[in-house]
């Protein structure tokens, strides 16, 4: 089943003529991979310097950003052009990248000697360049970075345009040699986790000629919702604190200016400002030209879920080509998680994109989804076909705060108070008890297996007792299971000390990392899916308003994107409470939020629809058992940055 076909017609041309330029001598016929044949020790290293056009800096000149190149000198000296991988981070220097932190080192001459990460080592041997962009205001490179703004996405579309002679660049930073690009064939692709994955969304969003490929990990594709959902703060910092964490000395001396409009145009009022527009990369899918490769840990407590979902539908809805991969884990790389098979298949994936190989990935599943620690499932396509939005209601049950989800319309009230010492993991822990903070609807113990794969929406008319209000809604999947410990510090994973090597190696830059294994716990349930909003934004996704206590408002809730079995002799649980502790900021008051049941909904995609759920729900196995609290769950509350980056 191929994603899409807007390409098809050209593919096996393109792998034709790709063959005849990289393809060993002895080869006959049209090559299925790239092979490691090129000295990765003798690769030439080389710095640029690319004009983004920019004075972001205020200092007259237009700044320009630090380029470091690997690439092999045997195809250099054959006179072919070969395609280029690119990340473009602002962590080279700062704070490092990967799970064991590595930061770029140079020798004397100011070349590149240690590229962090495994990409060079890998794929310069297999034919490809590899280049490592230092974002505005960052490590080497003029400019300010102004996080996911327009600075920051030209640093590194910039550098497409380079490589595809569009762009000037110089052999160093204030002289006037220029340096040109004749050794590529301009075709790109832009990976990277974090920051740097959503970079690759954001330049992938300019539809710059040339980026055939990204993939994005752990990517932002709003940075509003970033730091936001519907008007409730999820850190208690804003830009600022990041452009402050990653600029350089000189970008320090230089910035203040993009530092105030970082915090002038950022209030944290949550409402939506021009700045976000600017950061919003979803409402530009439409010009998306590459293919997307997305990559998300469905427990990522930092660069939530919801960014994956909403740039997913938004792709799906203008034909990009597309591929995901869905961990169980929080925020990780997928080298840290499945590492032997994701070094494979982005080789096989950038082969495709990059050398237009016909390998047969395109034909492969859309999605791989990781269903319990180590062991992944296929979907054909993602959603699958089969699923559509089912409506849930809640209802009153026979506790108060206690009450029954189904197909029919609820009635009457529940009333909960906000206490935002509490988070979602003492909810779903106290689901079968009367308390005061939260109202929980529950389902009957499933008779069969019931997937959900997308995102959700809840909607609820609420009547506050203040002026302000912040509201929280989760699905929870009640019964036991053994998962990642995504709560835990390497947030589903365990650092060994043993070394896998990948790729070649020289004295300054090793191939080699250390393994990692699945860190596991045993839960009696599963917060699989998570929405939050300000009450006061009931009336507009943008700006919030002082609420009238004792009036009655309706919002909806955007619940983030996942894909989740909720498996037989389970149940399926809605809770509605305040602030969830760590994961948002409290309201300034302390509301008591009465719940109308009869204007209150859960729509969400069930593999099935409505008939699944039906059929999931009628009779009833043995009761289940009570749970047990598990250990809290937080996001680190200075946002991307976290110590050692990769998690």
């Amino acid at each position: 089943m191929r994603f899409t076909t807007w390409r098809s017609l050209a593919t096996a041309a393109t792998a034709a003529l790709m063959a005849s330029f990289l393809a060993p001598a002895a080869a006959h016929s049209a090559p299925r991979e790239s092979t490691p044949v090129y000295s990765y020790d003798n690769a030439i290293r080389e710095s640029v310097w690319v004009d983004t056009g920019l004075d972001g800096d205020g200092d007259g000149k237009t700044d320009r950003v630090a380029v470091d190149v690997v690439r092999p000198r045997e195809l250099a000296r054959q006179g072919r052009k070969i395609p280029v991988i690119m990340d473009a981070s602002p962590y080279y220097s700062c704070c490092g990248r990967g799970n064991e932190s590595q930061k770029k080192t140079y020798d004397a001459n100011g070349n590149v000697v240690q590229m962090p990460l495994f990409y060079d080592n890998y794929f310069v041997p297999r034919g490809y360049a590899f280049v490592g962009v230092d974002l505005a205001g960052t490590n080497r490179s003029d400019g300010c970075v102004d996080v996911g703004g327009h600075s920051d996405i030209q640093s590194a579309k910039a550098v497409v345009d380079w490589l595809n002679g569009r762009a000037r660049a110089y052999t160093t930073r204030t002289g006037t040699t220029s340096a040109k690009a004749t050794w590529t064939n301009g075709r790109t692709g832009m990976i990277g986790k974090s920051w740097d994955g959503t970079i690759a969304n954001g330049v992938a969003a300019t539809g710059v000629k040339g980026l055939k490929t990204i993939v994005p990990i752990s990517a932002i594709s709003s940075w509003y919702d970033y730091y936001f959902a519907k008007g409730a703060p999820l850190y208690d910092s804003g830009p600022d604190w990041l452009s402050d964490y990653v600029d350089s000395p000189d970008a320090r001396a230089k910035c203040a200016a993009v530092q105030q409009k970082l915090v002038d145009q950022a209030p944290r009022t949550g409402d939506w400002t021009p700045l976000w527009t600017e950061r919003d990369y979803v409402k530009d899918a439409s010009k998306v030209r590459a293919s997307v490769f997305l990559i998300h840990g469905m427990q990522d407590l930092n660069v939530r879920t919801k960014h994956f979902g909403q740039w997913w539908d938004a792709l799906a809805r203008n034909g990009v080509e597309r591929k995901i991969w869905l961990s169980q884990t929080g925020h990780v790389d997928p080298f840290d998680f499945r590492r032997a098979t994701w070094t494979d298949t982005l080789h096989r994936w950038f082969d495709h994109e990059l050398l237009g190989y016909d390998n047969g990935i395109d034909d492969e599943p859309m999605a791989d989804i990781e269903r319990h620690p180590d062991q992944w499932v296929t979907s054909s396509v993602w959603p699958p076909r089969a699923t559509s939005t089912t409506t849930l209601r809640p209802d009153t049950g026979t506790q108060a705060g206690v009450g029954t989800l189904g197909l029919r319309t609820g009635s009457g009230t529940e009333t909960f108070t906000d206490n935002p010492a509490l988070s979602e993991t003492d909810w779903a822990a106290h689901i079968d008890a009367p308390t005061a903070e939260k109202a929980g609807f529950v389902t009957e113990p499933l008779t069969r297996d019931l997937r959900l794969s997308g995102s959700s929406k809840v909607t609820v008319t609420a009547t506050p007792t203040t002026s302000t209000a912040h509201l929280s809604a989760v699905l929870v999947d009640l019964g036991p299971d053994t998962i990642r410990d995504y709560a835990a510090g390497g947030e589903g994973i365990t650092t060994l000390t043993d070394r896998t090597c990948w790729g070649a190696s020289t004295a300054g830059d090793s191939a080699c990392f250390r393994g990692t294994e699945a860190k596991k716990t045993d839960v009696d349930y599963t917060v699989f899916s998570r929405g939050w909003a300000d009450l006061g934004n009931h009336a507009s996704d943008t700006k919030g308003v002082p609420l009238t206590p004792g009036r009655a408002y309706t919002i909806t809730l955007d619940l983030a994107a996942t894909d989740h079995v909720v498996p037989e002799g389970h149940r399926l649980a809605l809770i509605v409470a305040g602030t969830d502790k760590d994961l948002i900021d409290p309201p300034s008051s302390t509301p008591t939020l009465t719940l109308d049941l009869s204007r209150a909904s859960a729509r969400v995609p069930l593999v099935g629809g409505s008939d699944a759920f039906a059929r999931a729900t009628a009779g009833a196995t043995a009761a289940a058992p009570r749970p047990s609290v598990l250990d809290g769950v937080g996001a680190p509350r200075t946002a991307l940055p976290v110590p050692g980056e990769a998690r």
